[in-house]
């Protein structure tokens, strides 16, 4: 019998790199990137052992037509030419994915599962390479080698013998390239299913809903030449100098073309301040930093939506005296709903609006004054907006704000949310989706001669309670670290231990390798720095950025094994094992990815011609319909909406709580237990409060802290002896680290609107240690 929610015992805290370190915290005021980010590179490539080859990689990082694309954000590249767009945390991720250390058979013969699942997650990471396909010997409680075809023989005869397809699940990171992705899911779909949960559940779905809602398109309509002419930039939800570092470069060349630049988030980022490019060396060399804000607004967690809608409503009583404040033309010819929308800002009191916001009138008005002032403005955001309840409403509330000025559909202005892992946009662009429209499976039925499903499949909250009912029995995760990823983590790993199989396709030993089904098999894989030779020659598999451009990835290393497979030829594999009679050709897929890329081509609208405009410099964008104003939207216009603003103040003598990452951090990879933008050092087991707040409940610096969540069914979760750190944050709310604070997220707290987590917005009490 599993335990209730309240007796679930957490996992132990991880142990860092540096375990018997005091921690220390010292408030950041230094610029972002710059010589910091210099030292702390060659520290990490020392430590990997890469100082060679890692300048080697760096030098032909992103360049156009060679090399490889960064692996880690999904930033576009420069459209300059810039030979030197790179940044901290994509060197970082390249020097981990090239280091020397291997994870053999030796290493698994050593170790028992039950052993390495005490490690630390830092710990299971850093033993390098995975180097040989293993699988899951129960009796011996340790992972044996098993030959590539035994391996797609166990997932194909698993496969095969479930009463029903949908008993499978197929998970997919956003590492994965366009072509894996589309032989995924066709293979998921020949299967019978469409169980593709993907990361996109847990990070941007709300985004994707809003704007498809809205302007009949799941993406953002700007590209990075917008960026390089806007009058105005808004950044909400977002730690720039971690999450998206090359964006500091767009961010400091608009300061100096004098751009406008508002940064909205409950914590002032170091990237929302100042700035030295590393690739300018003339600023390297005289220290000298440039400004990457002109307003920041710290809205309590959860009031982004009431400080737009105050915007909003401040444009709207200027247009009594200013018929500028309003692009009446493009209202009229191209929205609907604005008589609806305006009534619901009238009807919006300024009080109701200040106390959800937590931000003043005078703040509100002073954002709005330069989004007035600004003739082409583009909004930004990232999850700091997305993983709550009201995450579509709240990106809804964006698109009204730029349609009531013209916003959209020309240079510099519109739209612009910030993906995460370098191609999380492609995979839902190519086929991952758990809601296929009806033109996507048709297309896909005529292309490939299959018989796709046509009932929607499950998300990651929907998996992962399947699993746990036994209603899934088979879950592939294809990149990743779901077991860590996921939220409400005791549950989580419940539920993967209950699978008949679990199948984890990876580059790096991780905790989804220990958090396993009664049979498991760990596939590894090519990572993209490395050479995937197959029988036409070397290959090359493409991405697509957050801003829609489809490019080229070709690695140069040599595989770090002789035993890895690429991640299509994994996925083609399993196909052939799972699907014998299929008439796909697998296999002459695999023999050159042209012909993957030809089939995309047919099968998915804006893929047309690909391989050649693949091979364009800078690849291609993919085409926006709202860009050129065309609006797949049942009016066929751009559509206001009207929600009420949700209650988001915590209850009396609760704090709102936001998970985050560090900096040195890429999503559930820690490369250190420091985070050198927020001043600590040799700690992650933390909490960043408000002085107020710890002064209310008689907490100083690094007491410890036990932090309690409640969740909407009462339910509650428990981390105990944290680290209280004072931080400039809005009374009422705390931040800390995912994936530890995963725990505290239950995973019945979804958004009824995206089917998100909540993430950013989760209700605790944190009271002194043992109180």
């Amino acid at each position: 019998m599993s335990a209730s929610p309240e007796e679930q015992e957490r996992p132990e805290p991880r142990v860092g790199p540096e375990p018997d370190a005091e921690p220390e915290f010292q408030p950041y005021h230094h610029p972002a990137a710059g010589w910091g980010a210099a030292k702390s590179v060659t520290r990490f490539m020392a430590r990997e052992g890469a100082l060679v080859d890692g300048p080697r990689a760096i030098m032909k990082m992103n360049h156009e037509n060679t090399g490889f694309d960064c692996p880690g954000c999904a930033w576009p590249d420069d459209t300059k030419g810039l030979h030197l767009d790179i940044c901290e945390n994509g060197i970082k991720h390249v020097t981990w994915e090239m280091t020397r250390k291997r994870v053999d058979r030796e290493f698994f013969a050593t170790h028992s599962v039950t052993e390495l699942s005490g490690w630390s997650d830092y710990d299971l990471e850093n033993q390098g390479r995975l180097t040989e396909p293993m699988v899951y010997d129960p009796d011996t409680d340790h992972y044996t080698p098993v030959s590539w075809k035994d391996a797609f023989e166990l997932v194909g005869r698993t496969l095969r013998e479930l009463d029903s397809p949908h008993q499978a699940s197929f998970y997919t990171s956003g590492r994965l390239g366009n072509e894996a992705t589309f032989l995924y899911q066709l293979m998921a779909r020949e299967l019978g299913t469409n169980n593709l949960p993907d990361c996109s559940n847990m990070c941007h779905e709300a985004s994707g809903r809003a704007l498809q809602a809205a302007l009949g398109t799941g993406k953002g309509t700007v590209d990075l030449k917008d960026w390089e002419t806007t009058d105005a930039l808004f950044i909400m939800g977002v730690n720039v100098a971690s999450n998206a570092p090359r964006m500091l470069t767009a961010l400091s060349e608009a300061h100096h073309r004098g751009a406008k630049i508002v940064h909205i988030n409950p914590l002032v980022e170091a990237g929302a301040t100042r700035a030295i490019i590393p690739h300018d060396f003339k600023d390297m060399a005289t220290f000298h930093s440039t400004r990457t804000s002109t307003l920041n607004l710290q809205p309590r967690i959860g009031g982004d939506m009431a400080l737009v809608r105050g915007m909003a409503k401040a444009i709207l009583e200027q247009s009594d005296s200013d018929p500028k404040a309003l692009d009446r033309e493009f209202i009229e010819r191209h929205t609907a709903g604005f008589e609806e929308y305006r009534a619901r800002c009238e009807a919006t009191p300024w009080d109701e609006i200040e106390l959800q916001s937590g931000i003043s009138r005078a703040g509100i008005l002073e954002a709005a004054r330069v989004y007035r002032e600004a003739d082409r403005s583009i909004i930004s955001w990232c999850l700091g907006l997305t993983q709550h309840e009201h995450g579509v409403d709240t990106v809804r509330e964006i698109v009204n704000l730029l349609l009531l000025r013209g916003n959209l559909g020309r240079e510099g202005a519109g739209p612009s949310p910030v993906r995460g892992h370098s191609n999380v946009q492609g995979n839902r662009t190519c086929g991952i989706d758990h809601r296929p429209t009806e033109e996507f499976l048709d297309r896909l039925a005529k292309t490939c001669e299959i018989e796709p499903p046509r009932e929607h499949g499950l998300d990651t909250i929907g998996t992962i309670q399947a699993m746990h009912r036994g209603d899934v029995k088979v879950f592939v995760g294809m990149g990743g670290n779901f077991a860590l990823a996921a939220p409400d983590t005791p549950y989580t790993y419940e539920a993967l231990s209950r699978c008949e199989l679990t199948v984890q396709v990876s580059t790096k030993l991780n905790r989804s390798h220990v958090v396993h089904g009664r049979r498991a098999l760990i596939l590894p894989c090519l990572g993209r720095t490395e050479k995937d030779d197959q029988r036409n020659g070397v290959q090359s598999t493409s991405v697509e950025d957050s801003m829609s451009m489809v490019h080229l990835s070709v690695g140069m290393k040599r595989p770090a094994s002789s035993h890895l497979l690429s991640e299509p030829a994994i996925v083609a594999g399993m196909a052939r094992a799972a699907l014998p009679g299929s008439e796909t050709p697998w296999e002459w897929y695999i023999e050159d990815y042209d012909r993957i890329r030809d089939t995309m081509a047919q099968a998915l609208d804006g893929f047309e011609d690909f391989n050649r405009r693949v091979r364009l410099p800078l690849g291609f964008r993919i085409k926006q319909p709202a860009r050129e104003l065309v609006f797949l939207t049942p009016s066929g216009r751009a559509e206001f909406s009207t929600a009420e603003l949700p209650d988001v103040l915590p209850e009396p003598g609760m704090l709102a709580l936001g998970t985050m990452r560090s900096h040195d951090q890429w999503n559930t990879t820690i490369y250190s237990d420091n985070d050198r933008y927020r001043g600590v050092k040799n700690l992650r087991t933390l909490v960043f409060m408000n002085q107020d707040d710890m002064r209310e409940r008689g907490i100083s610096k690094f007491d410890p802290v036990d932090i309690t969540s409640t969740a909407k069914d009462g339910s509650r979760r428990h981390l105990d002896g944290y680290l209280a750190i004072p931080y400039d944050i809005p009374r009422g709310c705390a931040a800390g680290y995912m994936p530890e604070m995963n725990v505290l997220c239950a995973l019945g707290d979804y958004s009824t609107q995206s089917d998100q987590p909540i993430m950013k917005h989760v209700k605790v009490t944190i009271t002194p240690a043992g109180g």
